[in-house]
């Protein structure tokens, strides 16, 4: 049987043809999956629109649960970490070392690594990487703690090359302000000349630096807890006076870490996604 054709005789916008002049216009097939839901706008005709579907509940739901913190984002790894994550590595081979290998050996190794100002005067860009390998007081010791904690978050929001640089310019710049009044003193006979073998090395005035840079980068709230509290233990191990050499640079090196402070939130801002401020944490 032949169907009839409508023809123009049928009045525009009747309820015969709602719209004629869409009529040329082959029509949408609907959503695979069939679900569509009609939202009506006052007393015109229905518009079919499809649900969302359960991939994009899911990505919203994988997006939230990024942005949470993670406990395992407080310890360095291999591809979010990776200059914190080696040289977390170094420092537990050499530690080992030091702790296993004979006793002759291992003060041979550390004498050759020492910041003094013989081994200074004579080759100062090696002693100051290699005295940066060894962690005074062993693994367990506050520094080596520190390290992994303060360069892993300092790391995941600078990169790894900006860590490194702030790292190895407070080891250098405070070994260097301590130990060259060390020189100076001998010449002018106010120190003995055993004083220019002083055994000098370790991490620590390069995880002061980063503990002052990485409070640049906090809540302010945050920011001036973590500064009084490292701070205050500084103080206190210098009014001992147990080591005034070594207390003053962990001071100085704790200052060259706060002086990075606008370089590094340039830098933060630059590794930021576009149209995003970065949050402080």
């Amino acid at each position: 049987m032949n169907q009839s054709v409508k023809s123009a005789e049928v009045a525009p916008g009747s309820q015969e043809d709602p719209a004629p002049h869409l009529n040329g216009i082959p029509a949408q097939p609907p959503p695979a999956d069939g679900r569509v839901r009609e939202r009506v706008y006052g007393d015109g005709p229905a518009l079919a629109q499809p649900e969302p579907s359960a991939h994009s509940a899911d990505t919203r739901g994988r997006t939230v649960t990024a942005a949470k913190l993670r406990p395992r984002h407080l310890l360095p790894t291999p591809k979010g970490t990776p200059f914190t994550f080696v040289y977390a590595l170094v420092l537990v081979a050499t530690s080992l070392l030091t702790e296993y290998a004979d006793p002759d050996l291992v003060y041979s190794l550390l004498q050759g690594s020492s910041t003094d100002v013989t081994n200074l005067a004579h080759a100062p860009a090696l002693v100051l990487v290699a005295s940066a390998l060894w962690i005074a007081g062993g693994i367990t010791s506050p520094y080596a703690i520190g390290f992994l904690l303060v360069l892993t978050a300092l790391e995941r929001r600078i990169g790894a090359w900006r860590t490194a640089g702030v790292f190895l310019l407070g080891h250098g710049v405070a070994t260097l302000a301590t130990e060259i009044p060390v020189g100076l003193s001998v010449l002018a006979g106010h120190l003995p000349d055993s004083s220019l073998h002083r055994l000098d090395y370790g991490i620590s005035f390069g995880v002061a630096a980063s503990v002052g840079a990485l409070a640049g980068l906090l809540a302010p709230w945050l920011r001036w807890t973590v500064l009084a509290g490292f701070g205050l233990m500084l103080i206190d191990d210098l009014v001992a006076f147990a080591d005034p050499m070594t207390n003053w640079g962990h001071l100085l090196a704790l200052l060259i870490g706060v002086a990075t402070w606008p370089l590094l939130r340039r830098a933060r801002q630059s590794r930021a996604p576009s149209g995003r401020a970065p949050h402080e944490a």
